[in-house]
């Protein structure tokens, strides 16, 4: 059965192609941004890690209110000025060359990144059916992943020469490539800000950021961030675990990374078929979660293997296999709570706020897993995969109290979208940029 890596005609591939583009820019980015940092504008590894913390706070903060400008003044216009805002920033890191200066432009370039992610959604939101959501973010998904496994590949060429000109080159492209992404985005049909339906509790608090009183949504929101802890687990807390932990050989960590992105960019799509209402996004998350316990307690019991090296790599790659089927239900069923549970008019707000947990996952992840794996061993792996399990079990009373505020408090919305979104729909906020 063939993959299709982006969807058929209409502006679901425009998003789709838009998503690629930035996507071949921030691999690019990501594989040679600290090096950049260090050894071109010459920070200290502490500076560099401290900016970045930083810059995705603010970044998480910010999501909100663009988002709900993004509902109120047109999904569009705003996503084409967060993607040209983040070219910008990253065309400013050219011309860092001190801790004074670098701090506002990487804070920026947070900022635009967490708008965009929020902006986009509103725009895909207003773009297409509620029942094709979720296939279409499936596509973005994978049409993310293909666009950084080829930036990566550019960025390794960069790497592999290592001059400042090859850096520089490599940040030109990412400020290229939002660009390019703003122009995509221009090309798309205009979505204009809808009405937002006024409800006894907008009334008495004078409406606006509705989804910072929505203590069930901000719930849901907080059990898909701990859930999002995945996402420095294969990238940082894993490789580490291999180099240190087990008998396998250093290049097995590229091969883990290999069969996450490609298993993505093959799969995902199918896996979000199956989501097909609310019910079925929190079986999906809820199976994701037990599904990620079982990759850690393999995970677990790689560090037990003493030989031979490929006992050891297959060990590890039967776990990252579970990892990454477990990433694609979770994300699946995320994309549907996220939209369904979302009142009309405010989908950027929501999903704005929603997409904080990429970030906050970024800035304690690290610490959090380094701590728990690499200082607890085996136990601590377990300890990791019971709360991948017990986040995705919460995840259904979690909803279920949404959707009754929702009906309740926001004048039916969450009902009323819980109703339209029947057929399949859904949001990865958290992971177009994963």
């Amino acid at each position: 059965m063939s993959v299709r890596l982006l969807p058929a005609a209409g502006p679901a591939r425009g998003l789709a192609l838009a998503q690629l583009v930035n996507a071949v820019g921030d691999g690019a980015y990501f594989v040679c941004s600290a090096l950049y940092f260090s050894q071109v504008v010459g920070l200290s590894a502490a500076r560099i890690g401290l900016a970045l913390t930083l810059a995705w706070a603010v970044g998480a903060v910010a999501g909100v209110p663009l988002g709900h400008l993004a509902d109120r003044r047109g999904a569009r216009g705003t996503a084409v000025l967060l993607a040209a805002a983040t070219a910008l920033a990253v065309a400013g890191l050219l011309l860092v060359r001190s801790y004074a200066w670098f701090l506002p432009v990487v804070c920026a370039y947070a900022t635009a990144q967490c708008g965009l992610a929020a902006a986009r959604q509103s725009l895909l939101a207003g773009l297409v059916e509620p029942g094709a959501r979720t296939g279409v973010l499936a596509h973005l998904q994978s049409a993310a992943n293909a666009g950084l496994a080829v930036g990566a590949a550019l960025g390794a060429i960069a790497l592999g020469a290592g001059t400042p000109a090859a850096y520089l080159l490599v940040l030109a492209l990412d400020a290229v490539a939002f660009a390019g992404c703003a122009l995509l985005l221009w090309r798309l049909p205009a979505v204009g800000p809808e009405a937002v339906p006024a409800t006894a509790a907008d009334r008495g608090k004078g409406g606006g950021l509705a989804v910072l009183r929505d203590l069930p949504f901000a719930l849901v929101t907080l059990l898909n961030m701990v859930m999002l802890l995945r996402m420095p687990l294969i990238s940082l807390a894993l490789p580490l675990w291999i180099v240190g932990h087990t008998v396998a050989p250093g290049w097995t960590v590229s091969a883990l990374l290999v069969l996450n992105t490609g298993a993505v960019m093959l799969f995902q799509v199918r896996v979000a078929a199956a989501v097909t209402d609310l019910a079925g996004a929190v079986r999906t998350v809820r199976s994701g979660g037990a599904v990620m316990l079982a990759a850690c307690v393999v995970f677990a019991l790689s560090g037990a293997v003493a030989g031979p090296v490929w006992s050891a790599v297959g060990v590890l790659l039967a776990g990252a296999a579970l990892l990454v089927w477990g990433e694609m239900r979770q994300s699946a069923g995320a994309w549907k709570i996220a939209f369904d549970l979302a009142p009309p008019g405010r989908q950027g707000q929501y999903q704005g706020f929603f997409q904080a947990g990429v970030p906050v996952a970024r800035m304690f992840g690290p610490v959090l897993l380094t701590a728990v794996v690499l200082g607890g061993g085996g136990p601590g792996w377990l300890f990791l995969g019971g709360l991948f399990l017990a986040a995705g079990v919460a995840t259904g009373p979690a909803v279920r109290w949404a959707e009754g505020r929702g009906a309740a408090g926001r004048g039916g919305g969450g009902q009323e979208c819980s109703e339209i979104n029947g057929a399949l729909d859904g949001t990865e906020r958290a992971a177009a940029h994963s």
